[in-house]
C-alpha cells in the first residue's frame, strides 16, 4: 500500500483564499496526496478566555480563530481548486460539532481528529455517524483514552480508520517521538496506522515508514518566516519535496524483494574486479609447501579465490612461480 502524504496547512493561510490556494499549489507540486486545514469556529469549541499554548502569544485565541477563518464558500472554492486544478485530496480538522456539519456541506470525504480532541466522544460520534474516513491522532493521549476513542468510533459506524502516533510538542525531539508505539498500535487496533510528525527533518517520517505506517503528515509553509503558531516549526516547499520523493524511495525499496544469490551472479564483473584470488607472495621453486608465509590475497579475483585457502594449505608446488603469479588447481600437486 502506497504511503499517503498529507501536508498539514492548517491556518497559516492567514485567512486568504488567495493565499491558501498558493499553499494548496505548492504542496500539490512537492507530490503530497493530500492538503489539510483545521476548521475552527471559536465560540463553539473555546471559552473566551481559553488560554494560548506556550509557543504561540501574539493575539488570544479568540482574535486568532475569527480573524483566519474561511468562509463556507471559501472551503468548497478551496476543496475544488484542490481536487480539480491540483489533483489532491481536501480535507480538515473540525473541532466542533459545528465544524463537522459545515465541512459535510463542504463536501469532505476524510476528517482528522486532532489530538486534543481524542477525549471528545460526542464529536467522534458524530464523526463516525458519517462513514467517512477517520484519521484519529493521538498526540496526548494514553492508551485508556485511545480505546474509548476507537471504541467509539467504530460504535459509531466508523468502519475506515487510521491511528496515528504523534506527540504534542512543537517542534518533538526525535528522542520523544515514540516510533515503538507504531506496530503496537497496529497490533492494538488491527488498523491502518500512520504518524503525525513535528519533528525537524525527515528521518523520523522514514523511521516510521519502514516501521509499517501508510499514512505520514507534517506540517507545511511557503516559508518558516510566515506569521502565526505552526510556521517556524514547518517544513519550505524545497524540503518537503525531498521529504515526499526519500518517502517515495523508501517505499520502492520496502516493496522490492531481492534474491541475494540472484544479485551475487549478475554481479559477477564487480566480483572479478573487487574480490582477491590466492598469489605467491614471492618467487617460489617447484616442490613447495603452501602455506599462509608465502602466499598473499590480491585483486583482481581471476584465479582460486581468497575463501578457498585453506584447501590449498599443505599443497605442492608443481613448478617453479614467480611472485605475484596467480594460483591455479594445475599448479598443484597434493
Amino acid at each position: 500500500m502506497s504511503v499517503y502524504i498529507v501536508a498539514e496547512i492548517g491556518n497559516t493561510h492567514e485567512g486568504s483564499l488567495g493565499l491558501a490556494k498558493q499553499f494548496v499549489k505548492a504542496a500539490a507540486d512537492c507530490g503530497v496526496n493530500a492538503v489539510k486545514f483545521q476548521t475552527h469556529l471559536f465560540d463553539y469549541e473555546s471559552l473566551p478566555d481559553a488560554p494560548n499554548p506556550p509557543y504561540f502569544k501574539d493575539e488570544t485565541r479568540k482574535q486568532y480563530f475569527e480573524r483566519t477563518a474561511l468562509s463556507l464558500e471559501d472551503y468548497k472554492k478551496l476543496k475544488k481548486f484542490a481536487n480539480e486544478e491540483c489533483g489532491v485530496d481536501f480535507f480538515s480538522s473540525p473541532f466542533s460539532l459545528e465544524a463537522v456539519d459545515f465541512l459535510e456541506q463542504v463536501g469532505v470525504e476524510i476528517y482528522k481528529v486532532a489530538s486534543g480532541e481524542v477525549t471528545n466522544l460526542p464529536l467522534l460520534a458524530r464523526l463516525g455517524q458519517t462513514g467517512k474516513k477517520v484519521i484519529l491522532s493521538s498526540g496526548m493521549s494514553s492508551w485508556k483514552e485511545l480505546d474509548e476513542a476507537v471504541e467509539c468510533l467504530r460504535a459509531s459506524g466508523c468502519q475506515n480508520l487510521t491511528v496515528l502516533q504523534c506527540v504534542s510538542e512543537y517542534p518533538c525531539a526525535p528522542e520523544h517521538s515514540g516510533l515503538n508505539i507504531i506496530p503496537e498500535i497496529k497490533k492494538r487496533y488491527q488498523c491502518e496506522v500512520g504518524y503525525s510528525d513535528h519533528t525537524l527533518g525527515m528521518a523520523v517520517s522514514l523511521g516510521a515508514v519502514a516501521l509499517g505506517a501508510t499514512f505520514i503528515e507534517k506540517h507545511f509553509t511557503l516559508s518558516k518566516k510566515m506569521y502565526g503558531s505552526d510556521a517556524k516549526n514547518s517544513t519550505e516547499p524545497e524540503e518537503f519535496k525531498l521529504f515526499v520523493d526519500e518517502i517515495r524511495n523508501l517505499e520502492i525499496a520496502l516493496t522490492h524483494k531481492v534474491d541475494k544469490d540472484l544479485t551475487a551472479n549478475e554481479l559477477k564483473e564487480m566480483k572479478f574486479i573487487f574480490e582477491k584470488t590466492i598469489v605467491a607472495k614471492s618467487d617460489l621453486q617447484a616442490g613447495t609447501l603452501l602455506n599462509e608465509s608465502n602466499i598473499a590475497f590480491k585483486k583482481p579475483m581471476k584465479g582460486i579465490p581468497a575463501n578457498q585457502f585453506k584447501e590449498i594449505m599443505g599443497k605442492k608446488l608443481n613448478k617453479n612461480v614467480k611472485a605475484n603469479h596467480v594460483f591455479e588447481q594445475s599448479d598443484l600437486s597434493s
